[in-house]
C-alpha cells in the first residue's frame, strides 16, 4: 500500500465514483438528448431527466452525510483520546475554539507534533490545508469514508 500524505489522501469509492455516477451521467445525458431529438415526446423525456437529476443529487447527498457524520464523530473521539494520552489535558477545552476541519486536518499529525499543532491552531486559527501541510510525520488514514 502507497505511504499516505497530503496529496494522495483523498479517497474514492469505485463502485459510486467510477460505476453509478458515470452511469447515471450517461443516462441522463441519454435523455436530455432523446428531449430534443424527438419533440413529440420531450414532455417524457424531461420528466425522466428531472427524476434521473435528482437521483443522482439523493444518492450522492445521503451516501456522503451518513458516512461522514459517523466519521467526524470518530475523529472528534479518536483527537480527544490521543490528546488526553499525550498530555494528560481534555481537548476538549480547546474544541470551542476549533473547527471541525481543523479537526480533521489535526488527525494527521504524528503524536509528537499533535500537542503543539493544536496550541499553535488554536493561538494562530490556522487553515486547515495549512494543518496538513505543516505536518512532517504523516499518519495515514486508510480507513475513511
Amino acid at each position: 500500500m502507497e505511504k499516505q500524505s497530503y496529496n494522495n489522501h483523498t479517497k474514492y469509492y469505485p463502485l459510486h465514483h467510477f460505476v453509478f455516477y458515470p452511469l447515471l451521467g450517461a443516462s441522463l445525458f441519454w435523455s436530455i438528448r432523446n428531449s430534443i431529438r424527438y419533440p413529440e415526446n420531450a414532455e417524457i423525456w424531461i420528466v425522466i431527466s428531472i427524476v434521473l437529476a435528482l437521483m443522482g443529487l439523493l444518492s450522492l447527498i445521503v451516501r456522503q452525510h451518513y458516512g461522514l457524520m459517523n466519521q467526524d464523530r470518530i475523529i472528534r473521539l479518536e483527537l480527544r483520546l490521543r490528546f488526553y494520552q499525550l498530555t494528560h489535558k481534555r481537548l476538549e477545552e480547546f474544541e470551542s475554539r476549533l473547527s471541525m476541519k481543523q479537526l480533521m486536518a489535526l488527525r494527521f499529525a504524528s503524536d509528537e507534533e499533535l500537542p503543539a499543532l493544536v496550541q499553535r491552531t488554536v493561538d494562530e486559527n490556522l487553515a486547515p490545508s495549512f494543518i496538513k501541510r505543516s505536518i512532517k510525520n504523516w499518519v495515514p488514514d486508510y480507513n475513511r469514508v
